[in-house]
C-alpha cells in the first residue's frame, strides 16, 4: 500500500553505520544519551499509526524515515519526537475536535500536521535550491555583486577558500587535545560535550587538517583525556562546522584509540 502523504527526499545523506544513526538520534533527542542501540519509532500523522526507521537526513532539521513498504518520507525531528508519546493520538484528536467546533470549515487534517508538513515542504524546496543552483542564477548573482552589501562579499571570500579533499572511508589519524567545551542542543535541555583538537593529520594519504572536533563520548571519557594529550586512532572525518566555533571538520566515531605517552 502506497502512502499518499509522503514527502519523498530527492537527495539525502544515509547513515553509514548504526553508530552514526544512534549519534544523530541523540542529537535530535529521539534517544537518551545512555542509549547503545536504536529502537522502533512510530509515525502517527494523517490518521496513521505506522512503524518506521530513521535512515538518514537532508539537513540538521530534516530527518528521513522509511516505512515497511520502503517509501521514504521527510519529517522534522521534533515532530517525530512528539509522535513517540503514548497519548499523542489522543491529544491530536482533542485538538482536532476543538478546531472543528470553533471553525467548521477547517479540514480533517490537524493544525499541527498541516503546519509541520508545510514547513517541511518549504525546508525541502529551500535545501534543494541551495544544493542545485543553476547557471542562470549564478550569472545573475555575479552581475549583482557590485551592488551587494558587505556581508555577501565576506561570504563570497569564504567560498573561494580551498576546501580539503577528505577521504570518504575511515583512516588513521593523529590529533592533539586542545580544548573541552559544550555546545547547545536544540532538541535537549542539556548541552552536548565536545572535544576540540589541534594539529589533526591524516596518516595515509598524508593530509594536514588543522583543527577538528568530536563528541566527548563515553569511550573518550574512559581515557581521562587532558589538554595536550596526543592521540592516534581510526575514524572518519567530515566537513561539519561546530556550533558557535570556527572549527570546520568533525571526527566521527574514533576507534582503536591510543594515547601517546609523555615523559
Amino acid at each position: 500500500m502506497q502512502h499518499t502523504f509522503i514527502i519523498e527526499p530527492i537527495t539525502y545523506m544515509p547513515f553509514e553505520s548504526a553508530a552514526e544513526q544512534i549519534e544523530k538520534c541523540k542529537e535530535w533527542g529521539l534517544l537518551s544519551e545512555k542509549a547503545v542501540k536504536t529502537k522502533t519509532f512510530f509515525y502517527k500523522g494523517h490518521g496513521n499509526h505506522l512503524t518506521c526507521s530513521i535512515i538518514g537526513f537532508v539537513d540538521k532539521m530534516t530527518a528521513v524515515i522509511s516505512f515497511d513498504n520502503e517509501q521514504k518520507h521527510c519529517i522534522h525531528p521534533s515532530y517525530l519526537k512528539e509522535m513517540q508519546a503514548a497519548n499523542y493520538g489522543q491529544r491530536t484528536a482533542v485538538a482536532t475536535e476543538e478546531s472543528e467546533s470553533a471553525a467548521p470549515e477547517i479540514t480533517e487534517t490537524s493544525s499541527n500536521d498541516a503546519a509541520y508538513e508545510t514547513a517541511m515542504s518549504a525546508e525541502q524546496d529551500s535545501s534543494l535550491k541551495a544544493a542545485l543552483p543553476n547557471k542562470e542564477t549564478n550569472e545573475e548573482t555575479t552581475e549583482q555583486k557590485p551592488a551587494a552589501k558587505n556581508p555577501p562579499k565576506e561570504k563570497a571570500k569564504k567560498e573561494k577558500q580551498p576546501k580539503l579533499q577528505l577521504p570518504e572511508e575511515k583512516v588513521k589519524m593523529a590529533a592533539t587535545v586542545k580544548e573541552f567545551t559544550t555546545v547547545p542542543n536544540n532538541f535537549s535541555d542539556t548541552e552536548d560535550e565536545v572535544v576540540i583538537y589541534e594539529a589533526v593529520a591524516i596518516e595515509d594519504p598524508e593530509i594536514t587538517v588543522g583543527d577538528a572536533w568530536s563528541s566527548h563520548s563515553a569511550t573518550l571519557k574512559k581515557l581521562e583525556l587532558e589538554i595536550g594529550d596526543i592521540l592516534h586512532f581510526e575514524g572518519k572525518i567530515v566537513a561539519k562546522k561546530l556550533t558557535k566555533h570556527p572549527i570546520p571538520y568533525k571526527i566521527n566515531n574514533p576507534a582503536k584509540i591510543q594515547k601517546e605517552k609523555t615523559e
